[in-house]
């Protein structure tokens, strides 16, 4: 198992997985240890897949500073990370949550990414968020499968903050509720650092006017994904997202909710492959962003 160090001493560690061109990979969670994503449906078969365990989760060390949790503040160890592998630019997919820190990354070295895949991506870098709305809204397309009454209002209460959340709501995040999604919703209590969590989208971590601005420069072909039933983001919300890159493009996957990958493995694998695989990009040759320019500190 790789690993290298950052510049606070943590020793993170990332996974490889499968053959062909790499594919570097940011976890979703928020802070969830990269072990989730599995293959990504099939992509190792075509890709040689390095994925990264944020600090305090897998593999990777805990810092010293909890405060260092903090979205922004991982953006150098995203950078170290490419460094350490030898790669003077990237093919980066992110997750969730990891695509906030994906999009702070292509922000301030928008010269290393050569595509960048967002997979059902928070896109509170840029200033949107999913909704409790949205998130019902989607929900409702669930109505017809057999747990939804017991489900539905549940997931209501949370919303509204007036009940803690619950498991009996968790199939809302799967296109499919069957003995897949469930290994992979038990998996998640014991892969997730919590407290690593609740500091990620800390007040701070995001200037979205700064990142917009940073990002309209970004000349690497950006894919956006979203699942059809997933409520965050829905797919409106993730074509918004993608008007904020000049080169991107959306994509919607019938049936799929926020782990596309495991609701329909050969649709996400070769929707994304063709994106990896269209003309390659040109990379301009260009320095680091200075300070002022950067979209977080």
């Amino acid at each position: 198992m790789p690993t290298f160090l950052t510049t606070d001493g943590t020793r993170l560690a990332y996974h490889l997985r499968g053959e062909g061109e790499p594919l570097a990979v940011l976890p979703g969670g928020p802070m969830r240890a990269s072990a989730y994503l599995g293959d990504l449906g099939g992509l190792t078969a075509h890709r040689r897949l390095a994925l990264l365990d944020l600090r305090g989760t897998g593999d990777s060390a805990v810092p010293a500073d909890p405060e260092t949790y903090r979205c922004d503040r991982m953006v150098e160890d995203v950078e170290l990370w490419r460094a350490h592998m030898g790669l003077e630019h990237m093919d980066l997919l992110a997750h969730s949550a990891g695509a906030a820190l994906a999009m702070l990354y292509a922000a301030r070295r928008p010269h290393r990414i050569r595509r960048l895949v967002l997979i059902t991506p928070n896109p509170s870098a840029l200033g949107l968020r999913a909704t409790p709305e949205d998130r019902l809204a989607a929900a409702e397309l669930r109505e017809d499968e057999p747990w939804f009454a017991d489900a539905f209002p549940a997931f209501r209460a949370w919303l509204a903050g007036e009940a803690g959340f619950d498991d009996v709501f968790l199939p809302f995040f799967h296109g499919r509720w069957d003995d897949t999604a469930r290994a992979h919703t038990d998996a998640e209590l014991t892969q997730t650092n919590e407290e690593a969590g609740e500091r990620y989208f800390a007040d701070g971590a995001f200037t979205p006017d700064a990142t917009r601005a940073a990002l309209a420069e970004l000349t690497a072909p950006v894919l956006v994904y979203a699942g059809e039933l997933d409520g965050g983001p829905r797919p409106d919300l993730a074509r918004r997202a993608a008007q904020v890159f000049p080169n991107a493009e959306s994509a919607v996957q019938p049936g799929a909710a926020h782990y596309p990958w495991l609701d329909d493995p050969e649709h996400f694998r070769a929707r994304v492959l063709a994106f990896l695989d269209g003309p390659a990009p040109s990379v301009p040759p260009q320095a680091d962003r200075p300070a002022h320019h950067r979209a977080q500190g």
